[in-house]
């Protein structure tokens, strides 16, 4: 039977339903990849196809009308079913359930994405789950072209054309082993820090990246390593200064195996977030799983 001439297309319902839940037409063009005038055209274009008022605009955002709490509701209905249908379809085509594919950096991949996996796994069980390890750097290039569903990064750079959601929070520190000079005074000035070598994650870590962008040193790593557990050995067995995570050495710093470096003047809180591709919508298990991150 015909469509009602009441029902926008699915891709307005879409953007409307972003707008509710944050509040805010900017907010949901950023996780569209719209600006806000795109999106608010969108949404005056569905209510007219509507025809009620589904928004009511002030300085502070938006703010669902009773009219318009009653039509998400039935706007998320349909875009659930919408998404049912079009998982189904994929997964007759590939001949099995639908996967989702996580590239994520090696802070997030070990501290943070299992537990998220284990929750995705009790809310879907018919998504399978699959998760890749690498640098922020890879990360975003798996995403941008198709190889993974939804990444998690470090780094503070992310290139156009990725949707990007803060997760969570992290901080980098400066360690060392117990019998380093640096330990008895806990403490290191900056201008030492900057003209120190230490073991340092390679090219394209969010770690990486992030120290040298707040540091500036003016040597180079003494060695580089492509895991947070190799760093941490060295910082151990060679007595060596390390900038890792400090999610990746509580165990180690409880133990005193490592001791914490404070050096006055420097922050390197950061966020840990997460990017998806701006050519297809967020939506399905990409958008569930993200869902479950940001709780």
């Amino acid at each position: 039977m015909p469509l009602s001439p009441r029902v926008p297309d699915l891709g307005a319902l879409d953007v409307m339903v972003s707008v509710a839940r944050l509040g805010s037409m900017t907010a949901a063009g950023r996780e569209h990849g719209l600006s806000q005038q795109a999106v608010s055209a969108r949404v005056r274009a569905a209510e007219r196809d509507i025809g009620v008022r589904i928004f009511d605009r002030g300085t502070s955002g938006v703010a669902l009308t009773p009219e318009g709490v009653a039509v998400m509701e039935w706007a998320g209905g349909i875009l659930d079913s919408a998404e049912k249908f079009g998982t189904g379809v994929t997964s007759l085509l590939r001949e099995g359930n639908a996967t989702l594919t996580i590239a994520a950096s090696m802070t997030v991949a070990e501290h943070l994405v299992p537990a998220w996996m284990l929750s995705m796994r009790r809310q879907s069980p018919d998504v399978q789950v699959q998760m890749r390890l690498m640098n922020s750097a890879e990360v975003a290039e798996q995403v941008l072209d198709g190889r993974a569903d939804i990444g998690f990064v470090e780094g503070p750079d992310v290139p156009a054309g990725l949707g990007v959601a803060v997760v969570a929070h992290d901080e980098l520190i400066i360690v060392t082993g117990p019998s380093h000079p640096w330990a008895t005074r806990r403490a290191a000035s900056m201008e030492l820090l900057q003209t120190t070598a230490l073991v340092q994650r390679e090219p394209g870590s969010g770690t990486r990246t992030t120290y040298e962008s707040a540091v500036r040193p003016t040597v180079p790593p003494l060695i580089e390593l492509n895991s947070v557990t190799a760093v941490k050995s060295a910082a151990t067995s060679a007595n060596a200064p390390a900038v890792v995570s400090s999610l990746a050495v509580e165990g180690e710093l409880r133990s005193g195996a490592l001791v914490r470096i404070d050096v006055p003047g420097l922050s390197m809180t950061r966020e840990l977030r997460a990017v998806w591709s701006l050519s297809a919508a967020l939506r399905g298990p990409r958008r569930d799983f993200l869902d479950i991150a940001r709780q």
